[in-house]
């Protein structure tokens, strides 16, 4: 009987410290919620949690008690101290009271866990929609022309560049890359905008001269004035075999014939700078094998130390690349510029090929 009293001891001995050593971090995280939430709901888990944990350490250590001493006086009596059970058992009895109301907060605190991490959940799915609603990397028919892109957001996923490419009613194929001052959520709001009011435009008027006028009329009437938009559009027509452009103060994009990279200056001023603008279009032939490159600011700004990548080193490796397929283009033209800067790029960058087959 000794041995077994001081075994019972041992072990409910080793227990009593487990759950008293759980009950020191409970009483630690009760302090720890009480300076920092003011939320009743917090305190009273917790105080929940921290007396149960206790009521449990004191279960143990009453029964490792009567064993010790039944172990040392080898007295069967000694089981008697296990009234010392009466303690614990009455607080039991009193936490009791508090069981629905604990099962009721932890409820709601489970509820508020579950729709904590679908917010998350969804922010992410949403952040990486819109992403894709931006610069796609799938398109529509585009039938008779291979178009290729690449995109990269100066931080995370948004970004305050726009592309677009889609059938015009006419069945001529319209691209566009279009940038707003910025990288934020707030130049990422205004690009989607400005992505569909266009689209909604160049349906309406057959010139992209007179749909820009449209949109900047439309996008002044917003009052951001800290803001403004560059866009190139170009609408192939391959019954007619030409190119047709208008540009508000893009960058200039290049139409590159037999490895000649010729510029395609802007026609224009930037969106929301004068309600008065005017817009131009110009209309080139386009024919098989010729391509088409666009891209936003971010890529000839790359900078390493005082230089930047610039237009003429784009130019560069438009010639080079020019029988390349059109994604891969894309893709090369931002490695460069990666490699050119030494180091990620600090704005967001887009890039545009279309080449006629």
């Amino acid at each position: 009987m000794r041995w077994f009293f001081a075994g019972v001891s041992a072990l409910c001995l080793i227990a009593a410290g487990l759950w008293g050593r759980a009950a020191l971090l409970r009483y630690r995280f009760l302090r720890s919620v009480e300076q920092e939430t003011t939320d009743p709901d917090a305190r009273t888990l917790a105080s929940s949690n921290l007396s149960h944990v206790a009521h449990a350490a004191g279960v143990y250590l009453a029964i490792a008690v009567a064993a010790a001493v039944g172990a040392v006086t080898h007295d069967e009596r000694a089981a008697l101290l296990l009234g010392l059970l009466v303690v614990p058992i009455v607080s039991t009895i009193w936490l009791s009271r508090y069981a629905r109301r604990d099962a009721r907060l932890s409820f709601l605190r489970l509820g508020l866990e579950q729709r904590a991490h679908e917010v998350l959940s969804q922010e992410d799915s949403a952040t990486q929609r819109w992403a894709e609603r931006l610069a796609p990397s799938r398109f529509p028919d585009t039938t008779g022309y291979e178009v290729g892109t690449a995109h990269q957001a100066g931080t995370g996923v948004m970004s305050g560049d726009l592309l677009d490419v889609f059938r015009l009613p006419s069945g001529r194929l319209c691209c566009v890359v279009g940038d707003v001052s910025g990288h934020d959520v707030e130049a990422s709001i205004s690009a989607l905008q400005t992505k569909f009011l266009l689209r909604t435009y160049l349906r309406r008027y057959r010139d992209p001269g007179q749909a820009l006028e449209e949109l900047n009329g439309q996008l002044i009437d917003h009052e951001r004035p800290e803001e403004f938009v560059s866009i190139f559009v170009a609408i192939f027509d391959t019954e007619a075999g030409t190119l047709r452009y208008a540009s508000a103060g893009h960058p200039v994009g290049w139409l590159c014939v037999d490895r000649s990279p010729r510029a395609l200056p802007a026609t224009g001023p930037l969106l929301m700078m004068d309600a008065g603008s005017r817009y131009r279009s110009v209309e080139m032939p386009y024919q098989v094998g010729d391509l088409l490159v666009l891209s936003t600011d971010g890529l000839l700004e790359a900078r390493a130390g005082d230089q930047f990548f610039g237009e003429e080193r784009v130019a560069g490796v438009v010639r080079r690349e020019f029988e390349t397929a059109t994604g891969v283009l894309c893709k090369t033209l931002i490695d460069e510029a990666v490699d050119f800067s030494a180091g990620p790029l600090g704005d967001d960058v887009t890039v545009l090929a279309v080449r006629r087959r």
